[in-house]
């Protein structure tokens, strides 16, 4: 690389950081979640605004990748396998509904307007997600994480990540194979299950080595970067043995969540986290063509149309999730809105849909405008359904950094005091 080219990309860091926390902080304060925010202002720097940004760029796509990584490695960490075992039927009903009913939705719709069947697989697969971090923020906000409907909503986003991981891994097996067929598929979901049950059963084992080893090197970072040595290192292996790099990013915030130094390693991550994270929605941003939302454009119709209908299919999918099991006594309206945000793990889904070729840059748009919809109107439905109540210490309050930051949380405690 060229000092000129050098030059390029330190200035294109700075402009994607700089937006990135500008955007993130500007939404904040109109109580939207800062994800959006580094989205929107992906959209302002890309090629179809100012042409600041180019999503498909080399540099900019390996800045993304170690981005999603490191997402999913947090999510990992932040996942909890014995709370998750412990939620019992109704989050796992949730989950399930929330899964099933998207996904046929969206299939359905896409397939109906003319798209190939693995067009709308990864459609249908977009709808399944659920963030997390969107909707734990929400309920800490309101003091609600340990309400009954909160914990139902945060077990069954949790499970749907599960899940929605392993299908974008057999999605995205099916779009580089030869097609689809059930074979196939059933083959790349035991690879995905099988390697997050293999990473689990050996991590029995190398957990206790890697906490010994952890206890006698005394240099400063060491866990963090050990971490990420692993988390880089089972992604790859994910990859080599047929499943999806962020499946091996998650199994190893899995497995590292049961060291003793997983908090100091959490908040190393999480500072990482803060330098690409932000990138990758940026990027993500960037790809959105927003020509394909102009009604006054005949070609940008068809676009309009089935972002439209993804919009109602998606809102409706996980609203219905919540009504599925007929037993629980809470308040079924609440978990049907906090199951709808698709937030940062339905760009995943997008992102990988258009890295994989699967969609075209109005097909990509479409999903992406689902995406934001869906993230938009949760939270201000929530507040509405929920009176605030003092907060409460919880063991999931820590997610919230995947979406705000801990700096964040600490600006909004000092506000709360004066």
């Amino acid at each position: 690389m060229d000092h000129h080219h050098l030059l390029h990309y330190l200035s294109l860091l700075v402009v994607m950081l700089a937006g990135a926390k500008i955007g993130g902080a500007l939404l904040q304060r109109i109580g939207q979640p800062a994800v959006l925010g580094e989205l929107l202002v992906g959209v302002i720097l890309g090629a179809s605004l100012l042409g600041w940004v180019q999503a498909d760029d080399e540099i900019v796509t390996l800045f993304k990748e170690l981005g999603v990584i490191i997402l999913l490695f947090e999510i990992g960490l932040e996942t909890d396998l014995k709370k998750l075992l412990q939620v019992g039927g109704v989050s796992t009903a949730v989950a399930l509904a929330g899964v099933a009913f998207p996904f046929a939705l969206g299939y359905g719709v896409t397939r109906a307007l003319g798209h190939s069947d693995i067009v709308s697989i990864f459609t249908g697969a977009a709808l399944t997600a659920t963030s997390v971090g969107i909707t734990a923020r929400v309920l800490s906000d309101l003091g609600r994480l340990q309400d009954p409907e909160g914990q139902v909503i945060l077990g069954a986003a949790i499970i749907d990540d599960v899940i929605g991981l392993v299908i974008l891994a057999v999605v995205s097996g099916v779009a580089s194979g030869p097609g689809f067929s059930p074979l196939l598929a059933a083959k790349t979901a035991g690879i995905a299950f099988g390697f997050l049950a293999v990473t689990l059963l050996v991590g029995r084992w190398l957990v206790p080595l890697v906490a010994k080893l952890l206890a006698k090197v005394t240099l400063p970072g060491t866990p963090t970067i050990l971490a990420i040595i692993i988390a880089l290192g089972l992604a790859w292996l994910a990859d080599r043995a047929g499943s999806a790099l962020i499946i091996g990013a998650f199994a190893a915030g899995l497995l590292l969540r049961e060291l003793p130094q997983h908090e100091q390693i959490e908040k190393g991550v999480a500072s990482l986290g803060h330098f690409f994270v932000p990138i990758f929605f940026v990027a993500v941003g960037a790809a959105v063509d927003v020509r394909a939302f102009n009604p006054l454009d005949p070609a940008a119709r068809p676009t309009l149309l089935l972002g439209g209908l993804l919009v109602v299919v998606a809102i409706i999918g996980k609203f219905a999730a919540g009504f599925v099991p007929f037993w629980f006594r809470g308040n079924k309206y609440v978990v049907g809105v906090g199951m709808v945000p698709r937030g940062e793990v339905g760009l995943i889904f997008a992102q990988k849909g258009l890295d994989f070729g699967a969609f075209t840059a109005p097909m990509f748009s479409a999903v992406a405008l689902m995406v934001m919809v869906t993230t938009f109107i949760a939270p201000p439905l929530l507040k509405l359904l929920l009176r605030p109540l003092p907060k409460q210490k919880s063991d999931t309050q820590g997610i919230e950094d995947l979406v705000v930051g801990p700096e964040q949380k600490a600006s909004t405690a000092a506000k709360g005091e004066a």
